[in-house]
């Protein structure tokens, strides 16, 4: 152990216990997919299966907020504060965070849509539009990598959703899936203070939470707060809370939303095609969930899906990149795309400019020409990042924070967010060739116009085949829209996954949303176990990059390599110091707790611990 690295480690178990969160069910190992890393070594189709049998959960959860009539009184509230010329707050941070970004986007183009029809109300489509706003931890540069520490100050959520202006007329949703985060904690606490209204939105039992996280426990008792407890139980990949804790909010959230606007709509336009009954949606949304999740155990979807994980998988495989291809669902397979770094330690986005970054295992692209323009696409606005000044930053943290945090927010400003070409600009730094592989995903307006062999979607495809690399679509949308992709004559030498919707006249789509978020979260987590990043249904490639993660990593190795916690500890903390200069880099590095335990079961040092693990 060295020096800086044992006190590194003291300075965390001074204050782990209010990070030890082994005791949380979103932090459980799930029964179904214990075995998962062996079934998806034998059979892609059945581990798929698996992960989307753990999808029940999110049913389950759905139909006793459905079945409670919770919705119509949030609606109430939220619609009356919205005609009052109130807005809405989404916060959150990582997985919460891209989610609050999405329901906004998602906000945002429905009213730019409406516009675009011509409807004619005051306020104005557009003044409608600016009534909601995302608070992630980091902000919007956060989309493309986690933002190192962000998470872990309850201060930080206070000034974010500060700066916004938050006041008593407001509405907050404060979203975090263990219940336990501090910077959305923080986000609730600032909109009390303004006198807003605020709902905690978290997948963990009260009474778990209030047994062992105290910032948890002065939420939850906290009468100005109301709870929204969405526990859906342990996550298919143990403590991944990116599938079905988001899954479940997602869900919960969209049904708020959906209702509010069908409630908007019958007074801002009486007759029009959104003014449509509101009470009926939670019962018609679970009634189509349910059918979305059959959709997608068909073995006929799941065979298809299966022959996209071995794509990507044989890609990352052989050393070679992948391009997804999106428009209407980017900010959806960005969310997909951006998360698997730190779940599974694999290469973040990589800027056009630096040479020494590793390599992006996937990367996304969307129509427009230009960066900028492309990013106002993905999130229907344009762009927020933390651009705090020093002074600013001082107030928030101690001295011996105050470097790291200043080096920590000079790194995520809006400036350095353009360096990651989203538009076709970036394509160049992102050629295909043999080896490689593409896939685009679409919705079901989309579908039509892949008939044209200049859409964006099929010519990016077929610029990819050409090129030498393999193709495939993933295409969600109704039965009747999907219906020129079947029998594959359109794409002939693309692998096809059409999922079908259940029929419906939601505005907001959002059971697509939902079904396209298993769909990629499938896909995305069974290729990674393929590779070998999870052990049974532990992610032990995960990446310890805040306090909350550090603790998961710890347990990991106390586990794996038979150690107790501070032990544990302690060696994740010398590995962390070994790794850190190429994470920090963007550089290639082997995962902290692999690392950790097999140094622990041959008694080998960092450098030939890293050498067994690469096999060489």
């Amino acid at each position: 152990m060295s020096t800086t690295s044992d006190a590194r480690s003291d300075d965390f178990l001074r204050i782990a216990n209010q990070f030890k969160l082994g005791a949380l069910t979103t932090e459980g190992s799930h029964p179904v997919t214990a075995g998962l890393s062996d079934t998806a070594a034998e059979d892609a189709a059945a581990a798929l299966r698996l992960l989307f049998d753990v999808d029940d959960d999110v049913v389950r959860a759905y139909r006793a907020f459905a079945e409670s009539g919770r919705a119509a009184g949030i609606t109430d509230e939220v619609a009356g504060r919205l005609r009052r010329g109130g807005r809405i707050f989404f916060t959150g941070c990582g997985s919460t965070g891209r989610l609050s970004i999405q329901l906004v986007s998602v906000w945002r183009d429905f009213w730019q849509r409406q516009l675009a029809r011509g409807l004619a109300c005051e306020p104005s489509a557009s003044a409608w539009e600016d009534r909601a706003f995302s608070v992630m931890a980091g902000g919007d540069f956060a989309l493309i990598k986690a933002v190192e520490g962000f998470e872990d100050f309850t201060a930080f959520g206070k000034k974010q959703i500060g700066d916004l202006g938050v006041t008593a007329r407001d509405v907050v949703f404060a979203i975090t899936e263990g219940g336990e985060t501090s910077f959305v904690i923080g986000t609730a606490w600032k909109g009390v203070e303004a006198g807003a209204k605020v709902y905690f939105v978290y997948n963990n039992p009260d009474d778990i939470l209030c047994a062992h996280v105290e910032r948890s426990r002065e939420v939850i008792r906290d009468p100005r707060i109301e709870k929204i407890n969405l526990t859906t139980g342990p996550m298919a990949i143990t403590g991944s809370t990116r599938m079905q804790a988001t899954t479940i909010q997602l869900c919960a959230m969209l049904t708020v939303m959906e209702m509010v606007l069908r409630d908007l709509l019958a007074e801002l336009e009486p007759g029009g095609p959104c003014a449509l009954g509101r009470s009926a949606v939670p019962a018609q949304f679970l009634e189509q969930l349910e059918e979305m999740i059959v959709r997608l155990k068909a073995p006929a979807l799941l065979a298809r899906l299966a022959e996209l994980v071995r794509m990507e998988e044989a890609t990352y495989r052989a050393g070679r990149k992948h391009n997804y291809y999106a428009d209407r669902y980017g900010i959806d397979i960005l969310t997909d795309t951006t998360e698997r770094s730190p779940t599974y330690c694999t290469p973040a986005f990589r800027r056009f400019d630096d040479s020494t970054a590793s390599e992006s295992w996937a990367y996304l692209f969307v129509p427009d020409a230009g960066t900028p323009a492309a990013w106002e696409r993905l999130i229907r606005r344009r762009p927020a990042c933390v651009e705090w000044s020093e002074a600013e930053i001082r107030a928030l943290v101690s001295e011996d924070k105050l470097d790291r945090t200043l080096e920590t927010v000079r790194k995520i400003s809006c400036r350095e967010l353009m360096r990651f070409k989203v538009g076709l600009d970036g394509l160049p730094a992102r050629r295909l060739g043999p080896g490689d592989s593409a896939a685009a995903i679409v919705s079901g307006s989309e579908v039509a116009a892949l008939a044209s062999p200049d859409a964006f979607h099929r010519a990016r495809l077929e610029e990819a085949r050409q090129a030498g690399a393999r193709i495939g679509l993933v295409a969600v949308g109704r039965h009747a829209e999907l219906e020129p992709l079947r029998g594959g004559s359109l794409m002939p030498e693309c692998v096809t996954v059409t999922a079908a919707v259940p029929d419906s006249d939601f505005l907001l789509d959002g059971v697509a949303r939902a079904g396209l978020k298993m769909l990629l979260n499938a896909l995305s987590t069974c290729t990674m176990v393929r590779l070998g990043r999870v052990m049974g249904n532990y992610m032990v490639w995960l990446v310890p990059s805040n306090l909350k993660l550090i603790d998961r990593a710890t347990r990991y190795i106390q586990k794996l390599a038979g150690l107790d916690y501070v032990e544990a500890n302690r060696l994740l903390f010398e590995v962390i110091e070994y790794v850190e200069p190429r994470m920090k880099a963007d550089q290639a590095y082997p995962p902290a707790v692999g690392l950790a335990v097999t140094r622990v079961q041959h008694g080998l040092g960092n450098e030939e611990a890293e050498r067994r693990l690469a096999g060489t």
